[in-house]
């Protein structure tokens, strides 16, 4: 009897060492990977980034849609934000507060901004949204500010109603080109790409493509 049982206890022994060795690392391997969930893993995958989540800071929320963002190149706290339905926005402490510097005027809608490369205090403005869909409103031509948006006067191409982009020449603060996109429903209108050279007292049409063709943007 005893013998009897001795061959089956032996193959068990044996089995239990195979997988007790199967069990411990091999010399050189490396430790197995924690699994998902653990506190290793947890660490492993912090994003080192998440302090520098973007946030919403405005002004749009209440102004619709933001169109142009043109940031002062001497002082970068200084802020201008053209939205498609709520003018002219304005920060002096990069975005932590806002202040509307467009009010006054006779249209609501802006397309673009730009500061004068030469003269940062001089800022211009394009009215009319420069999208095409049923949401947008028009404008009524070109502003221009002499003192970083604290007054505006209205320089012409009344018929533009929507201004997609502006460049002042960076040597020449009377020479300026406007991208006029023109009226989205009907033809004719000052549509195409428009120049002055005496600081927006006269404008020449110097690029069209016919009454139904405009201009939605310049690059110089």
């Amino acid at each position: 009897m005893r013998r009897a049982l001795a061959l089956p206890v032996v193959l068990a022994l044996a089995l239990l060492y195979s997988i007790a060795g199967a069990a411990q690392p091999k010399p050189g391997s490396k430790p197995a990977a924690p699994k998902p969930g653990t506190t290793a893993a947890a660490s492993e995958k912090k994003d080192p980034f998440k302090g520098l989540e973007f946030r919403n800071i405005g002004p749009a929320m209440t102004s619709g849609r933001v169109i142009d963002i043109a940031i002062h190149p001497n002082d970068h706290d200084i802020w201008y934000v053209a939205v498609g339905s709520g003018g002219l926005w304005k920060t002096s402490n990069a975005g932590t507060t806002w202040q509307p510097v467009f009010e006054k005027e006779a249209s609501y809608s802006v397309g673009c901004v730009t500061l004068d490369p030469s003269h940062p205090e001089i800022v211009w403005v394009g009215s009319g949204e420069n999208v095409g869909g049923r949401h947008v409103g028009f404008g009524d031509g070109v502003y221009r500010s002499l003192d970083a948006g604290a007054s505006w006067k209205k320089l012409g191409l009344e018929a533009s109603e929507h201004i997609a982009k502006i460049v002042v020449n960076p040597r020449n603060s009377n020479v300026v080109y406007v991208a006029a996109q023109g009226p989205l429903w009907s033809e004719g209108g000052e549509r195409g790409l428009c120049k002055t050279t005496d600081g927006g007292t006269t404008w020449n049409h110097v690029l069209g493509g016919g009454p139904f063709t405009g201009v939605t943007d310049v690059v110089m």
